[in-house]
């Protein structure tokens, strides 16, 4: 099989391997990287792998990538590592159902991605010498599932920032009662301003000494591992080629990525329905074909979605034909009309959010948080608006349980704790604290790891 090459959005660096990719994260030039060819797989293949476990339809798909670079049987072996936890698909009502990929060891659909990244730099670094420095800003769930997929793994050092009053106390838990190899940073800002931080310093001249990768959905390690579960619901929902909608709670647009990859592919989706929190940045584009970041991102209950410009945001207008540099701006149109028949994009508020884990509630029985309810919402209104799909698919992204207090005060039930959230109350933290101040964060890296 043909090796894979990855260019950068911004085009202006050469083409790189998979694995110069993963280990870089962000381009030199500053832009993203994307494969040059996403490989095709037949209808006929994707609905053979209906009784398929989940890990062998990573397999199936991830081994498109991974050729001429990882073997298959090691790839084989990762995958039924990683992928050692259920994928329960839940019907709601009618053709409609929620996919909940909140069954892995930190209970977030960031453990499909992040731990497939790990294994994969674990892999590429047995054949080189050194230490890399993995930086993820995280405004949720990113932080504490790479935070786990990385920790005490040889030679990755782990330096996670958070917004310090936009994470939830077992979000945060989740990442600062770790030590070893990871360290923990506080910054009193947003998420943006984290964000920002960690692209500054891949390109700081003074940190050319540090081997810098991140794992971030900037890094395309991120974004092949979440390509698989929108295969794998349409493999074991669909029939007859019918096609498909999903509805994905959006964020910084790594999740939407990975759906917009697996259309490329070949699965038949006839829609996204594309939901953001208060954050409507991507509506508003989609709507008027101007961009506008918001700045300071406002702050919601789905606050892993609290993103005033998406990173990915550029990735989608490259693929739809355009160009859009790391700051947002656009230096070339995308096709806007192709872009609005395949996404319909709705922002769904605090009060519509809470709404939508009430009724799905109070009228299924199906317990949402609020992540998960901005897409359920937005399902909703794309119904409501006269669509009506022949299947569609509500994407839940984390457990309801790492939102207690918003759940009981909505519905009145404390979600039980899965495994990986028990004990974290009894744990002592380890967290640095920062202002809004790169020098700040900048001595930290040179102090501690250069």
């Amino acid at each position: 099989m043909n090796q894979t090459l990855y260019y950068s959005t911004n085009r202006r660096s050469l083409a790189v391997s998979l694995k110069d990719a993963l280990l870089r994260g962000q381009a030199p030039d500053k832009g993203l990287y994307l494969p040059q060819q996403i490989p095709h797989m037949s209808l006929y293949e994707i609905e053979s792998l209906r009784d398929k476990p989940y890990h062998e339809i990573a397999f199936e798909v991830l081994r498109r990538y991974t050729g001429g670079v990882i073997p298959e049987d090691r790839l084989a072996a990762i995958c039924k590592e990683c992928y050692d936890y259920e994928v329960p698909l839940e019907k709601v009502f009618g053709n409609n159902y929620l996919m909940r990929l909140d069954q892995g060891p930190t209970a977030s659909f960031k453990d499909f991605a992040a731990r497939m990244m790990a294994r994969w730099m674990r892999y590429f670094l047995e054949q080189d010498t050194g230490e890399l420095v993995i930086l993820t800003a995280t405004s949720g769930d990113t932080g504490s599932a790479v935070a786990h997929a990385f920790h005490n793994v040889a030679r990755i050092r782990m330096v996670v920032l958070f917004p310090i009053s936009e994470v939830s106390e077992r979000q945060r838990r989740q990442m600062t009662t770790l030590g070893g190899n990871v360290t923990v940073i506080s910054v009193e800002g947003k998420f943006d301003d984290c964000q920002a931080m960690v692209k500054r310093a891949f390109s700081d001249k003074d940190l050319g000494k540090i081997r810098f990768s991140s794992a971030n959905s900037i890094n395309i390690g991120r974004l092949l591992p979440q390509s698989v579960y929108y295969v794998y619901a349409y493999a074991r929902l669909a029939r007859g080629g019918q096609p498909i909608t999903f509805s994905v709670p959006s964020g910084n647009f790594g999740d939407m990525m990975g759906g917009l990859l697996a259309k490329k592919m070949g699965v038949p989706v006839e829609k996204f329905v594309i939901a953001t929190n208060a954050n409507d940045e991507f509506p508003g584009f989609l709507a008027t074909g101007r961009y506008d970041k918001i700045d300071p991102s406002r702050v919601c209950i789905s606050n892993a979605m609290n993103v005033g410009h998406p990173s990915n945001l550029t990735r989608v207008v490259d693929l739809y034909g355009g160009v859009m540099n790391e700051t947002g701006i656009v230096q070339a149109e995308p096709d806007m009309t192709k872009m609005r028949r395949d996404i319909f994009a709705t922002s769904v508020d605090d009060e519509a959010t809470r709404a939508a884990i009430k009724q799905a509630y109070e009228t299924y029985k199906a317990v949402l948080e609020p992540h998960g309810a901005v897409a359920w919402a937005g399902l909703m209104r794309y119904l409501e608006s006269g669509a009506n799909p022949n299947l569609a698919v509500s994407i839940e992204t984390a457990h309801p349980a790492k939102f207690p207090e918003e759940i009981t005060r909505i519905i009145g039930i404390d979600p039980p704790l899965p495994p990986s959230l028990s004990g974290l109350e009894g744990k002592q933290e380890q967290c640095l604290a920062i202002g809004n101040d790169y020098g700040q964060f900048k001595k930290i890296l040179l102090d501690g790891f250069a």
